[in-house]
């Protein structure tokens, strides 16, 4: 009789509890947070969790073991990431108690202007082949990173990488998608098919893949350091394959590219410290829509509800706006950074906001001027260190363009520029970096370190950041219900490259959202688009001082793992 009313029981529980439902915490969270008390790794797939694992182990510190991890990410998920591509960091140094901030972000060849896109009536810069092509700044990231923060040798750092090229791994799920997708329209770019299509085709899930080309590239780099890459064999080959296909990349622009250290900034938010790096990024508008919000009572609105949501939707269109008109490469440009970032512009700002109706459109801030792919991952170690990084090539397999055995692609990101007004802030000059999309962040509290955190996705970024910090600070969700809740993502206002979307843009709701706040938001007059799309690939760490434990996150949207010891 006993056994017969488990039996019943068990049947009741499977009816009755949908998948989603858990003993703890929101009902929409799909896992627990991981804890560990030695080290912690969040990436965006297993195997280069576990690689930045090994590398704590052996005795690397966060930064050896987020290289090794990024060097595993541009074998593992090349769609999104690799060493043709850019590189940021805000990193914690524990022993010296202080944020440092890293831009290794590339230049636009030398050779390139925008009168070449003027002069045959190009309105945006093509995002497929030789055009959109500039200098990667990640192999030169690695190195100067690794000089100030690592332990272990750059040769014992890329070993991981450089064996799985060789041997093999099997395709993950999300990635064999991003794979797939990516790859279609650029089959016949030089070099693609053969390092990213093997049997004709793109692998499969399950299906193991090798790269010996990319193992051999990462071999030159480990034995010769930074200028194997810039100056060596590698350069030369990427010239000769760019000025065969008329390409503008040259070994001149490779040969003198420079990385930049940083000074991260920062606004309060309710407390707590968040923290992004400046321009030639796009960080600032996570802080510019912050300050916005903490002009209400999110708290009391609820998660999901049509208030908040609305509000959310509103500061974003105000901050990029913003983002379009001001932000580009400080070089070549002043932008005004301190009042963008002022709460009382942000008073300006939210005043504008009808609580009953959503804008058209919004003007850009009349300031005076001072004189999506990616992936992210995020390393803590036992001292204390903690690396925010994210790198990418931009989109899907960005320029699909592979130099002659190299086993990499070129990143994109030269797309963009503006190159419609030659007096905008991001318009294409020469030795110019572009307007950049990826962002790390970072908060901390009373000076001490509380959570390295990021995620992929483009222009949804900021507002993945914004979010975030939302759900934690004013919803109280810990770190994997932050990154698990579901998410907007507001398309529209104007863009760097020129591009405008007017008609208040398009707002995307994940599912997840209640269908009567769907039905409120568009009384509001949002257009709104529900259901899959990009929405990010959120990993995190955060830290308890006092208990001397990690804390670690990776959301389900991508194949990600967060793992520690």
């Amino acid at each position: 009789m006993k056994n017969l009313f488990l039996a019943l029981l068990l049947v009741f529980f499977a009816v009755n509890i949908k998948a989603q439902d858990r003993l703890t915490g929101e009902t929409f969270t799909t896992r627990s947070e991981i804890l560990a008390r030695n080290g912690m790794a969040a990436t965006s797939q297993p195997l280069a969790t576990q690689v930045a694992l090994d590398i704590l182990k052996k005795g690397g510190s966060a930064m050896d073991a987020a290289i090794a991890a990024n060097a595993m990410l541009g074998l593992v998920e090349p769609a999104s990431c690799g060493i043709g591509g850019d590189i940021f960091a805000i990193v914690w140094d524990a022993k010296e108690e202080k944020l440092y901030g890293f831009n290794g972000s590339g230049r636009a060849p030398e050779s390139l202007n925008i009168e070449y896109f003027m002069d045959r009536g190009m309105k945006y810069v093509p995002l497929h082949g030789p055009l959109p092509v500039s200098v990667p700044g990640c192999v030169d990231g690695w190195f100067n990173l690794h000089e100030k923060f690592g332990k272990l040798t750059i040769k014992e750092v890329l070993q991981p990488a450089i064996n799985y090229g060789r041997e093999g791994f099997p395709i993950s799920e999300v990635i064999a998608y991003e794979m797939d997708y990516g790859s279609e329209g650029i089959e016949d770019l030089p070099g693609f098919a053969a390092t990213y299509l093997p049997n004709g085709r793109p692998p499969k899930k399950g299906e193991v893949f090798k790269n010996p080309d990319l193992s051999n590239t990462y071999e030159k780099i480990a034995n010769g350091g930074r200028d194997a890459f810039y100056k060596g064999d590698i350069a030369r080959t990427i010239d000769a394959f760019m000025k065969e296909y008329n390409g503008f990349l040259s070994y001149e622009d490779l040969a003198s590219h420079t990385s930049n250290w940083v000074e991260p900034i920062s606004t309060n938010y309710r407390g707590y410290e968040v923290w992004e790096l400046p321009p030639n990024g796009q960080g600032t508008a996570a802080l510019q829509m912050l300050n916005i919000l903490e002009g209400y009572d999110i708290a009391s609105m609820g998660f999901g509800s049509v208030d908040y949501l609305h509000i959310l939707t509103e500061a974003k269109k105000l901050a990029y706006e913003d983002r379009a008109k001001f932000y580009a490469d400080p070089d070549f440009v002043n932008i005004p950074l301190t009042q963008l970032l002022s709460k009382e512009y942000a008073a300006q700002r939210r005043a504008l906001i009808n609580p009953d109706k959503a804008a058209d459109i919004y003007p850009a801030g009349d300031l005076e001027i001072e004189s999506g792919n990616t992936t992210y991952l995020t390393v803590a170690d036992k001292d204390g260190n903690m690396v925010s990084l994210i790198q990418s090539i931009y989109s899907e397999f960005a320029s699909g363009m592979v130099p002659d055995g190299l086993g990499f692609v070129l990143q994109n990101r030269g797309q963009m520029f503006n190159v419609q007004d030659e007096n905008h802030a991001n318009a294409l000059e020469p030795g110019k970096r572009p307007f950049h999309t990826i962002i790390p962040a970072f908060i901390t509290r009373d000076g001490k370190p509380l959570v390295s955190f990021g995620l992929m996705g483009g222009a949804v970024q900021p507002q993945g950041h914004v979010q975030i910090v939302i759900n934690l600070v004013d919803f109280g969700m810990n770190l994997q219900e932050a990154g698990d809740a579901p998410r907007m993502r507001h398309q529209g206002s104007s863009q760097p490259t020129g591009s405008v979307m007017t008609n208040g843009g398009r707002l995307n709701l994940e599912s997840g959202f209640d269908y009567k706040t769907i039905r409120e938001l568009r009384k509001k007059n949002h257009n709104i688009t529900f259901g899959v799309g990009i929405y990010g690939g959120y990993q995190a760490i955060g830290v308890d001082l006092e208990n001397k434990v990690y804390t670690g996150a990776s959301e389900s949207r991508k194949d990600g793992q967060a793992a520690g010891y």
